[in-house]
């Protein structure tokens, strides 16, 4: 009876410690289609696996023009002549990975003649879409605008507009869609996810 008296408590105490370890638990990691890890600050091109029978991939295109440049699906499929490369930057710039639900900016590689092209949400044509012309870092209020997420979808990934790097923010929480408005393809927040994986550079 000694013996079974002094197990439970440890039985316990060592539940408990699992527990504790479970909901503290980094969310997970971000892979690229290769199943390796996708890196804080290193360049991917984000593609599109099944889009009406065929892959697509997600590149920048002028609004009507001129500035800024709005982020859109590529009208040329994954022909990487035509498509931008990405990179992300987490909140936390710590960890150097990128983390599911986590809170990051996105950003094409090269610059543009538009400006910074990291993404913003922007409303233009009665839809909130996914411009640039954001900013890097510095997380709050003035900022809400420039945060993204990635979440799992599926058998891929998704993007989701649902900051959290302000406290006392009320910010829409939203899938990241593409429009059809005006055949345009732009993405949007809507209800409709489409699915993204991820190809290193």
């Amino acid at each position: 009876m000694k013996i079974s008296s002094i197990a439970f408590p440890c039985l316990g105490m060592a539940f408990m410690a699992f527990f504790l370890v479970s909901c503290n638990a980094a969310p997970a990691i971000v892979r690229d289609m290769n199943g390796d890890i996708l890196r804080e600050g290193a360049n991917y091109y984000i593609i599109m696996p099944v889009d009406h029978g065929k892959a697509g991939a997600v590149t920048l295109s002028s609004r009507n023009g001129s500035c800024p440049l709005d982020v859109v699906q590529s009208k040329y499929g994954t022909d990487k002549r035509y498509l931008n490369i990405f990179s992300f930057t987490p909140v936390n710039l710590k960890t150097g990975v990128v983390r599911e639900s986590t809170d990051l900016n996105i950003e094409a590689a090269g610059g543009s003649y538009c400006g910074k092209p990291v993404w913003k949400l922007d409303s233009y044509g009665g839809e909130f879409v996914v411009s640039t012309l954001g900013v890097k870092g510095n997380p709050g209020a003035k900022t809400i605008g420039n945060w993204f997420k990635i979440e799992k979808y599926l058998n891929h990934y998704k993007f989701v507009y649902c900051p959290s790097v302000c406290k006392t923010c009320k910010a829409m929480c939203k899938d990241i869609g593409i429009s059809r408005k005006g055949k345009s393809g732009r993405l949007v927040l809507n209800d409709k996810p489409f699915m993204v994986s991820f190809k290193k550079f």
